[in-house]
């Protein structure tokens, strides 16, 4: 986190607004469905991914991923299973078995924006060892490698952390590598029984922040190049359950708070109207 006093400089220096008037819808999910999401739209994290996360991620698995009476359940179990994407020589995919699962839809290869005004309305789960995120990376992080794409956090929550929102932006210059990470944080104390719009608004010379229409927090483009500001490319959009991990774990994992439901109502992402 940066100082108190550059924060109040972020924050002021961009006067953007969580107001829909100058945008326009360009594409949505309201799961108006029942079922598995919907896979024109959605794919699927699979395995370990990463974090030193305990969850085992699944793909196309109702009991993890699923879409009924108007909502985006992403649910994670105490469960021991095989890992059906175990590979002896990944990195990632090593293990056999894992102890927890869970879901993580992506957009990847499917859908990616460059710019715009990103709305979720969602309810984060109960319990110690929950870390459920919204978020993005760009679409070249196969090529550049974290943190050289950048990652855009709307919507991140630790379970040990109960009513604190967290909202980063990640650039090869600005990340927790090197202590110098820029973001925020917003106390929401029923965050995790009372659905919340998580709102991200991104143009060329900024980003900001909303949790139901109040700005928490501010970036900006400063105009020194892709190290600091690799954000005017196209990203991909990310919605996961974690279990532990290095954050999410750093206060053990509560078994008792399984299974843990991350609940979503919408997604939808704009951009302003020419």
């Amino acid at each position: 986190m940066k100082p108190a006093a550059f924060l109040l400089i972020l924050l002021s220096h961009l006067p953007l607004s969580a107001s829909t008037s100058k945008w326009q819808l360009i594409w949505s999910d309201e799961f108006d469905y029942t079922g598995l999401p919907n896979p024109a739209k959605w794919d699927y994290e699979k395995g370990f991914i990463r974090n030193d996360e305990a969850q085992l991620y699944m793909a196309e698995r109702l009991k993890n991923t699923q879409v009924e009476n108007g909502l985006l359940i992403i649910e994670a179990h105490k469960e021991k299973l095989r890992n059906p994407f175990h590979d002896p020589n990944s990195y990632r995919n090593k293990k056999e078995t894992g102890d927890y699962t869970s879901g993580s839809l992506t957009t990847f290869g499917k859908h990616s924006w460059t710019y715009g005004r990103f709305e979720f309305r969602a309810k984060v789960p109960k319990g110690i060892g929950t870390w459920p995120a919204i978020f993005t990376f760009g679409n070249n992080k196969k090529e550049v490698r974290w943190p050289h794409c950048g990652e855009i956090d709307i919507l991140e929550y630790v379970g040990f952390k109960p009513g604190i929102i967290h909202a980063n932006v990640y650039s090869t210059s600005f990340n927790h590598l090197n202590g110098t990470s820029r973001g925020n944080v917003t106390t929401v104390p029923d965050a995790d029984t009372v659905f919340h719009t998580y709102v991200l608004e991104w143009t060329p010379q900024g980003m900001a922040f909303f949790v139901d229409d109040m700005k928490f927090f501010s970036c900006f483009n400063d105009g020194t190049g892709e190290d600091s500001w690799p954000f005017d490319k196209p990203h991909y959009l990310i919605m996961n359950l974690a279990i532990g991990g290095a954050w999410g774990g750093t206060q053990g994992i509560d078994d008792a708070a399984l299974p843990a439901r991350f609940e979503i109502d919408y997604v939808r992402i704009y951009q302003e109207k020419k």
